[in-house]
């Protein structure tokens, strides 16, 4: 149950101290050159509701959908999936334009903005639905996860290992409409004050720099 998540903030706030670590900025300026203007990522770290608010606010992303990934049976509904059962994970599908931010920039992001060192949890999220997840669309994507995921294990800069999953991109279910948006139109919610927003507030100090020009 997310609710429960407003007892433990954790990790999942915490993580975002480790922005002293960068990726490389010439594989970056490499993939920004190959003129493309349109790509998709997708990340599970966690509850979507986080992940989307985080997302949403970053130059260069033109849309931001939540949405299961991961499982067995077809058009799962969030019920089922929190129930645990159906093996899909809450994922966050990500369009952005790599001409103005690139795939290793959107990873850096997603682990620095939670915990991937904890088992099918987050916070006091627990379930595989909630579990940490780098779902590649292409070769490239796949080898650049791996090759940043085996960096920051090397680097020590967690005190666990990481926990991540790579895996494939299978077919993308979107979640019910009241899932999309979720922060920005329930900003007030219990949930959202507790533990979206102090997320929301400390990312923006970290990537201030990286912000779409609406959210600086």
């Amino acid at each position: 149950m997310k609710i429960q998540s407003i007892i433990l903030l954790g990790a999942a706030i915490g993580v975002i101290a480790l922005s002293g670590y960068k990726f490389n900025k010439k594989e970056t300026i490499m993939n920004q050159e190959t003129g493309q203007d349109k790509a998709v990522a997708t990340f599970g770290a966690g509850c979507f509701w986080c992940v989307e608010a985080v997302f949403q606010r970053l130059e260069g992303v033109t849309k931001v959908e939540s949405g299961y990934m991961g499982g067995a049976s077809k058009n799962p509904t969030y019920k089922e999936v929190c129930s645990g059962l159906t093996g899909h994970v809450e994922v966050t599908e990500i369009t952005y334009n790599p001409q103005k931010i690139s795939f290793e920039e959107l990873l850096e992001v997603f682990w620095k903005t939670h915990d991937p060192t904890t088992l099918n949890r987050q916070g006091n999220d627990v379930g595989t639905q909630y579990r940490s997840v780098v779902f590649y669309h292409d070769d490239k994507q796949k080898a650049l996860a791996e090759k940043y995921k085996a960096e920051l294990n090397t680097a020590g800069i967690f005190n666990s290992p990481i926990v991540t999953a790579i895996e494939p991109a299978q077919t993308f279910y979107k979640a019910e409409n009241y899932h999309q948006d979720y922060y920005n139109l329930n900003g007030t919610q219990p949930y959202c004050q507790l533990v979206v927003r102090p997320k929301v507030e400390k990312f923006e100090k970290v990537f201030k720099d990286k912000l779409a020009k609406k959210n600086q």
